[in-house]
């Protein structure tokens, strides 16, 4: 029978963690949140010899004290879950850095591991480690791996079995010892504790440490098992932490601070050697170049213009492939059914609506591998800090940039980064302007329109319209921050990791796990839409029409039958091509006077003096509402709405085009659908990380935003005679 073990990966962010959790458990992962907070949970599973391994990636941080979120979950799951060993991946070109978070997690008194990560990157700067003595120091096993090579991955599994096995015979790592005043301190607090005779949870001499440091949670706790003789431990700490300040006249976190630095600074004497003194940093020199004040902002835009340009003008041939594959669904479904609801609810519901969203998966898929490239190789952050001084124009800084390019993926995640910033008016801030970044749901629109009205130009016009969410979220910063958050902004400090080799399968994972999203919308929300959206467009069955349709359309047959008994052999072709287009003339005409007089036309007369000045007709107008659902639902509606089912992929463009939509009004519409509410979900998530207020608020406002900005494109337009 198989053994189970759990496996926890803890990590500074950018340590290469994530990537050995896609080398250990490949696509056996399950993706979801940590119960209670909405920090992303990663767990997959290994087989190994006689073990079934769990392993769980937890929240990248930089220290295990109560500060943010992610920190408090690490802590608390290696505390309560009790994994069989924690395996910490630590960057071996900067140790010094990683030992911090390291000391902290031998603190806890769980079995661990220490995994020199990017030895090649050590290797490169000129850092010779010397595993074994670090070993022998911290009495804990390491091993080095370089995680985008996948090696080493085998003696890591390898090594942290070996290491719970020991651990459960009985070695335990070493106790890291501090300067005489501290060790008196925690002596003190311990014998306390002991004292008290409260069942504490977790290691004593940690504990000890943490009333010291005055940690809350910990605090709160110990009140929880025995108020009265936590406060006499209570008591001790205070005294305790009274005769330091004292004597060194600072807290205490700060002098434990300083002793662990100098337990790291000792550590780093007995196991580094720089081989080289001055070794060529290449990270730095390409920084030189793509940080600069002057060059650093212009090859930002180029690098943002290239991925839009890439996601539209390579997506295009397996989005032709599509368009081919919805044709022929569509053609088969029509010759094969005979005429009956369920044919017209299956052609012009289902294939029109998720037909016409599902052929845009290959852009979706690009943009999303493009933003995997940014995070992996390290530009992410780089972005942030160019972003900076820009950012200080709404009162923020660049860190909360790093959500807002989430936002160009999805919305949610991206409000739910905020949780990284200290200030919560920074958050709320960072959060109300989030949903002006456009996200991917609304790139199928794009496509759309841009492809149908601007051809060549389409890339140019979608990055366009990106770069001008990122002004008008900067924008409504600056003065959502003058007249709602008032107040003195938060120092920003920024951490540039150092550039690495993307790895292929890790980018494909980062690719995959977020387009699933978009996929999961096919199945559910868009096929509801397209439904919903094709009964209401479908009833009444009898309506009132202005014309006998029936009438021409008997008209034009007769004509056609007496042109062709009179015609010569030479003019039938062009009879019958005459004949075709006449009769689809009519058909269209009545199709159209149909759906303007069911249910969803009479909504969209209500909304059409709303949308009319600037310049949407009623049938957008429709599709519009429905994109609170999901904005992926606004090409569905479109494509139920001029009914192409039956005409294969690229029926939507020829529709509207013959619909009177122009390039000004397409132009409009596109600005209108980058600003307008988010989602569903953005609005709830918001509604979760805020309060109703702010998402009340931030649904108003983006509408507000929407109709002013395309007032002002589609009314510039009108005057410079582009309509």
């Amino acid at each position: 029978m198989s053994k189970k073990l759990t496996i926890a990966l803890a990590g500074n962010p950018n340590c290469g963690k994530t990537t050995i959790f896609n080398n250990l458990t490949g696509a056996r992962q399950k993706v979801g949140n940590w119960p209670g907070v909405t920090v992303e949970k990663k767990e997959g599973k290994l087989k190994y010899k006689e073990y079934d391994l769990k392993i769980v990636d937890l929240p990248g941080t930089y220290s295990l004290t109560p500060f943010s979120i992610e920190e408090i979950t690490a802590r608390d799951f290696i505390l309560n879950e009790k994994p069989d060993i924690v395996v910490n991946i630590i960057d071996a070109s900067n140790l010094e850095r990683s030992l911090f978070l390291a000391i902290q997690i031998i603190e806890l008194g769980r079995p661990a591991l220490f995994v020199l990560n990017m030895a090649d990157v050590a290797d490169a700067k000129g850092i010779r480690i010397d595993e074994k003595k670090l070993s022998q120091l911290l009495g804990l096993p390491v091993v080095f791996t370089i995680g985008n090579k996948n090696k080493g991955i085998d003696t890591l599994v390898e090594a942290a079995v070996e290491g719970i096995k020991r651990f459960n015979k009985g070695e335990k790592s070493r106790d890291i010892r501090y300067s005489q005043e501290i060790e008196a301190s925690i002596s003190k607090v311990e014998a306390g504790i002991l004292q008290s005779g409260m069942d504490i949870d977790g290691v004593l001499r940690w504990n000890a440490m943490k009333i010291l440091e005055d940690d809350k949670i910990i605090k709160k706790r110990f009140q929880d098992l025995s108020p009265q003789a936590s406060e006499k431990v209570f008591q001790i700490s205070k005294a305790c932490r009274d005769r330091l300040y004292s004597l060194f006249e600072d807290d205490f976190e700060i002098l434990l601070t300083d002793d662990r630095y100098g337990v790291i600074a000792g550590i780093l004497k007995e196991t580094i050697t720089n081989l080289v003194s001055k070794r060529i940093d290449i990270s730095r020199n390409i920084d030189l170049v793509l940080t600069d004040r002057l060059f650093g902002i212009p090859v930002f835009i180029f690098f943002i213009w290239a991925m839009f340009q890439l996601t539209f003008s390579l997506g295009a041939y397996p989005v032709e492939w599509l368009n081919t594959g919805v044709a022929l669904l569509s053609g088969s479904l029509d010759k094969i059914l005979p005429p009956s609801m369920l044919k017209d609810l299956l052609l012009n519901g289902m294939v029109a609506g998720i037909g016409s969203v599902i052929i845009f998966l290959p852009n979706i898929l690009i943009l999303f591998f493009c933003i995997a490239l940014f995070e992996d190789t390290g530009y992410m952050a780089r972005a942030a800090f160019l972003m900076d001084r820009v950012m200080h124009t709404s009162g923020l800084h660049g860190k909360s940039f790093i959500p807002m390019l989430m936002g160009f993926g999805c919305s949610v995640p991206a409000i739910m980064a905020t949780r990284t910033l200290e200030s919560n008016k920074d958050r709320v801030l960072t959060i109300l302007m989030t949903p002006f970044m456009s996200c991917s749901a609304r790139l199928p629109v794009y496509i759309v329109l841009a492809g149908t009205f601007f051809a060549g130009k389409a890339g140019t016009v979608i990055f366009s319209l990106y770069f001008t969410g990122i002004i008008v979220a900067i924008l409504s910063g600056r003065v959502l921050r003058t007249l709602l958050f008032k107040g003195e902004e938060a120092p920003f400090i920024m951490e540039l990791p150092p550039y690495r080799m993307p790895m292929l399968k890790s980018l494909l994972i980062h690719m995959w796990d977020r387009s699933k999203m978009f996929l999961k919308k096919m199945t559910g929300v868009i096929l509801i839409g397209s439904i919903l959206i094709w009964a209401l467009s479908s009833f009444p069955e009898s309506v009132p029409y202005t014309v006998d349709y029936d009438k021409k359309i008997t008209d034009v047959k007769s004509d056609y039958s007496r042109k062709i008994k009179m015609a010569a052999a030479g003019e039938t072709e062009g009879l019958n091509r005459q004949f075709a287009l006449e009769l689809k003339s009519i058909e269209t005409k009545k199709e159209q006077e149909r759906v303007s007089n069911s249910y969803i036309g009479k909504i969209g007369k209500v909304l059409e003096p709303v949308f009319k000045p600037v310049g949407i007709g009623w049938q957008a107008s429709v599709a519009l509402v429905t994109g609170f659902v999901a904005k992926e639902v606004v090409v569905s509606t479109m494509g139920v709405l001029y009914g192409v089912g039956s005409g294969g992929g690229d029926a939507l463009e020829k529709a509207l085009k013959k619909s009177g939509m122009t390039a000004l009004s397409a132009l409009s519409m596109m600005v209108f659908v980058l600003l307008y509410v988010p989602c569903f979900a953005t609005v709830s998530t918001i509604y979760r990380e805020t309060s109703a207020k702010w998402a009340g608020f931030n649904l108003l406002y983006t509408t507000m935003v929407a109709w002013g900005m395309s007032f002002l494109v589609y009314r510039t337009g009108m005057i410079l005679g582009l309509g």
